[in-house]
């Protein structure tokens, strides 16, 4: 028997590619809603929530209750393409509780289980589409670290100098500086025959970048983008993986730019357990697949079906759970606003309840998130330089626990500075 926290077998035998537990350095048993517990039974405030894959919380009590049935009754566990009542009635749901109040024709394509296999699937689908190989991604974009959507991912880091191609890149909203349209440039490249960039396959884009640093994009710059792929003969894509599902306020984060995008790639909190599950939602103009063309073992995760079909009844379609995103989200920013008062140079960064700080220095917001972890806060880091203090929490989070978690952060930010200038002095 392990001693309590014993950490050393993970150590010895796990990968050197471990990530979130060097910083959160304790072994987690349990968690419920907004808080997780380690093995000697202290607790923690969650507002990482599985990098937005627990968009509703820990255990959420009508979809645990709903896969202990569908396992209590023996139901399909995987089914790869299958046909299967848990499919049905997720389809079923997902079409009226999403698509159709939304005007959305999309059809869906079930990938394999992860964000990056949807958007190695849509650069896939868009080439076989237009004919084109060139992707146009953006400068701090994260699309994944499979080799093709790792070509449109911008982290040096990730990509690891390996050569990838396939993909120009062009410069985000904000990118250049206020006032300057790189929307306006990527007009310009594309309509220069001797710009260097071929004709686009598809146009790739997060309307907030998660991991690049919650860059949020402005619907006009949206729209001028879906305006350039239509008129370019180009695919629209829109990697939601991380930014859908709510986490900006609206179910899918393009909705307030009012643009119907080709493609959609999904995944993290759409199965609302943090079960594996992703797709495509293709328009069925595009959908020109031949059976099996495209595939992957476990696009059936049918447990994944089960809990997100609850997790589209509990919350979607119950009126008034956007109004109660956009009331914590106002509440995040307003404390955010105010730490930012702290910090000379510090921006706002994100939309809804996907929002953060850029303190400006890595090592500050790295500094800060230990200090909060050792008072009982999980938070990470996001963009070029780890410098965004990225508030994920769960957009269910019960009120008192959102501001006792913002107040965390922010005498974690407070004593992080004064230890700073200290050593400055």
């Amino acid at each position: 028997m392990a001693d309590l926290n014993d950490r050393t077998i993970f150590q010895r035998r796990e990968s050197a590619a471990r990530g979130y537990c060097r910083r959160f350095d304790t072994v987690f048993t349990t968690a419920k809603g907004s808080v997780m517990r380690d093995e000697t039974g202290r607790e923690y405030l969650d507002f990482l929530a599985g990098c937005a894959a627990l968009n509703y919380g820990h255990n959420e009590p009508t979809m645990r209750e709903a896969l202990l049935r569908h396992i209590g009754a023996d139901g399909l566990a995987m089914g790869l393409d299958l046909h299967s009542t848990a499919k049905r009635a997720f389809l079923d749901t997902f079409e009226m509780a999403i698509l159709k109040p939304r005007q959305l024709p999309h059809r869906v394509q079930f990938t394999g289980p992860t964000g990056t296999n949807a958007v190695e699937a849509a650069m896939k689908l868009a080439r076989k589409v237009t004919g084109r190989h060139n992707i146009i991604a953006f400068t701090n974009g994260y699309h994944g670290v499979t080799m093709g959507a790792l070509a449109a991912t911008g982290s040096a880091y990730n990509r690891m100098q390996m050569p990838l191609s396939g993909v120009t890149r062009m410069p985000f909203d904000g990118y250049q500086g206020p006032g300057i349209d790189t929307a306006a440039l990527l007009a310009r490249m594309l309509d220069d025959p001797s710009s260097g960039v071929d004709a686009p396959a598809a146009i790739l884009l997060e309307t907030v970048q998660g991991e690049g640093g919650l860059n949020a994009a402005s619907i006009g710059w949206v729209q001028r983008i879906a305006s350039l792929a239509r008129q370019h003969g180009a695919l629209l894509i829109v990697d939601d993986v991380q930014a859908g599902c709510g986490r900006t306020g609206s179910f899918f984060s393009f909705e307030p730019m009012g643009i119907v995008p080709d493609l959609v790639a999904m995944s993290k909190s759409l199965s609302g357990f943090g079960l594996p599950m992703a797709v495509v939602l293709v328009h069925p103009d595009h959908d020109q697949w031949r059976p099996a063309e495209h595939n992957g073992t476990f696009r059936g995760n049918t447990h994944a079906f089960v809990t997100a079909t609850a997790a589209l009844q509990t919350f979607w379609q119950t009126p008034g759970f956007e109004a109660d995103i956009a009331s914590r989200a106002a509440l995040v920013q307003v404390h955010l606003e105010r730490m930012a008062r702290e910090v000379p140079g510090s921006t706002l960064k994100g939309r809804g309840m996907m929002q953060g700080l850029d303190v400006v220095s890595g090592e500050l917001a790295g500094q800060v998130c230990s200090l909060a972890f050792e008072r009982g806060l999980v938070i990470e880091t996001s963009g070029a330089r780890d410098q965004v203090l990225k508030v994920l929490a769960p957009l269910n989070t019960p009120l008192p626990q959102l501001e006792q978690g913002l107040a965390i952060l922010q005498g974690a930010l407070t004593d992080a500075l004064s230890t700073a200038m200290r050593r400055a002095a």
